[in-house]
């Protein structure tokens, strides 16, 4: 596949990446607070407590399932922080479909192209729930799914609402909190899966290129 263009705001971190069946002729980045997600957009996921980024790269976890490793990242220009958001197979939405509280969504690591992943190994430092990358474009099962749970009365996601994702097979919700990484380095925190709802467990849609929502102007 052709390497894709996301605009100037992502131009340079796509060299060499294929968006399979993304068209990057209706990105356009939203500024305002408020604008909504929309399947497509690739962003980063904002950790509300500590402000880290959700981030992957490829090095391994050495231990749990060895699986690619997922990090809280501090710095809010990585290139390692980017996910495009996808749906499932079996859902009819597509790319600039709003989405609504309920839904079950994948991420794709954009660098990679692995998906943001849990199971019942335990994390490395808490002993919770791992959570790493894994597959990529031909290969993912349902431990890719997340179920998204806006906090607060709204319906449709929005870039200035918090929200949490329980993963679908194991009921871990997306989580970090300020445990730090001494191998990794550059102020790395765990992020892992925890059954419980806690303040730990709340995220905002951050930086990012967001396509518009179908049918609007």
């Amino acid at each position: 596949m052709a390497a894709a263009s996301l605009l100037a705001l992502a131009a340079a971190l796509l060299v060499g990446a294929g968006f399979g069946g993304f068209d990057t002729g209706a990105a356009a980045p939203v500024e305002t607070e408020g604008g909504e997600v929309t399947y497509g957009s690739v962003i980063k996921l904002m950790h509300e407590k500590t402000k880290h980024r959700l981030h992957s790269h490829d090095v391994p976890y050495g231990s749990g399932s060895g699986q690619q490793s997922v990090t809280g990242f501090p710095e809010g220009d990585d290139s390692n922080s980017y996910w495009i958001i996808r749906p499932t197979p079996d859902s009819s939405s597509k790319q600039g479909d709003a989405i609504e509280t309920g839904s079950i969504i994948k991420l794709q690591h954009m660098k990679t192209r692995r998906w943001l992943h849990s199971h019942l190994h335990a994390s490395p430092l808490s002993g919770n729930l791992e959570v790493s990358c894994f597959g990529g474009d031909e290969l993912s099962d349902t431990g890719d799914y997340w179920r998204l749970e806006i906090e607060g009365s709204g319906k449709v996601w929005k870039r200035d609402q918090k929200i949490r994702l329980r993963h679908v097979d194991t009921g871990g919700y997306l989580h970090s909190h300020n445990k730090k990484y001494n191998r990794l380095g550059g102020g790395q925190q765990e992020v892992c899966g925890v059954r419980e709802k806690k303040a730990d467990n709340i995220w905002l849609a951050a930086e990012g290129v967001y396509l518009p929502v179908n049918g609007s102007k």
